[in-house]
């Protein structure tokens, strides 16, 4: 059974009115995860309406995929939902995105990266910006392409992790290519799906907030399996995960300019 969630956030490009329905039953904090990133996504559509009424279009469209060579972190939620996706795909498309992961693999042992994300995986310490920054760098230049690409594009689009979804540029599409020499311009983002997700699987576990490399995701959703066999009424997740979206809006109206109204 669900229970319809009438949802209403002040954003700082509008106001998000949006109804959900949650199941009242005890679920995995991964069931969440989807309406999660719809609000997120909505959010967002705020943000793009402002930029275009402002006269700057998103450049983003298919087949346009320099940030898919990015360092993409994820939430434990989002991993353990992207596993159980992967489960439920045909053996030839499960097939062909083993032998893209195992390429995956091999092009980062071979320049020393793979331990480096295995460690961010299994971090006990929460995320710091800075020492990821170099692993960041590293990563994007060697320009491996994401294991869900295929012909440049994306195979799990529906299932895309929130940092995916979230990285949307009114900048000419090409500058995304080299974006440390060109001044790439990102669409604000009011609420940051995969770290509230992070925060609440934190405050669920009693551990400290983690995000996973995407590279390396189903690995470490395999390895944590039994972390993600508790249930939790899904209504009691909504509510928790709402309250760290809330934290999120707080802090960029805090960081908008003045005179931005």
């Amino acid at each position: 059974m669900t229970e319809r969630y009438d949802i209403a956030l002040n954003t700082p490009a509008g106001r998000l009115t949006s109804t959900v329905e949650v199941p009242t039953g005890l679920v995995p904090v991964s069931a969440i995860v989807p309406l999660m990133r719809r609000l997120g996504e909505e959010a967002q559509a705020l943000e793009e309406q402002q930029s275009v009424e402002a006269g700057r279009s998103l450049s983003c469209k298919k087949g346009c995929a320099a940030c898919c060579r990015m360092l993409v972190p994820v939430s434990a939620p989002e991993a353990f939902a992207l596993r159980d996706h992967v489960r439920t795909l045909p053996e030839p498309e499960r097939a062909r995105l083993t032998q893209r992961l195992a390429v995956t693999r091999t092009a980062l042992l071979a320049h020393g990266l793979w331990k480096n994300l295995i460690d961010i995986g299994e971090s006990t310490s929460p995320p710091d910006d800075a020492a990821l920054e170099p692993i960041n760098r590293a990563y994007f230049a060697l320009h491996v392409p994401c294991a869900f690409l295929e012909q440049e594009v994306c195979t799990i689009y529906e299932q895309r992790p929130a940092a995916c979804r979230e990285l949307l540029v009114t900048s000419p599409a090409e500058w995304c290519r080299d974006p440390v020499t060109n001044p790439v311009e990102a669409l604000p983002v009011p609420v940051r799906i995969g770290p509230a997700l992070s925060l609440l699987w934190a405050e669920l576990t009693e551990q400290p907030p983690k995000l996973i490399p995407l590279a390396t995701a189903l690995d470490w959703a395999e390895r944590h399996e039994q972390e993600n066999q508790p249930r939790w009424p899904g209504t009691q997740l909504l509510d928790r995960a709402l309250d760290k979206v809330w934290r999120f809006l707080s802090q960029a109206f805090h960081s908008k300019p003045e005179g931005n109204g």
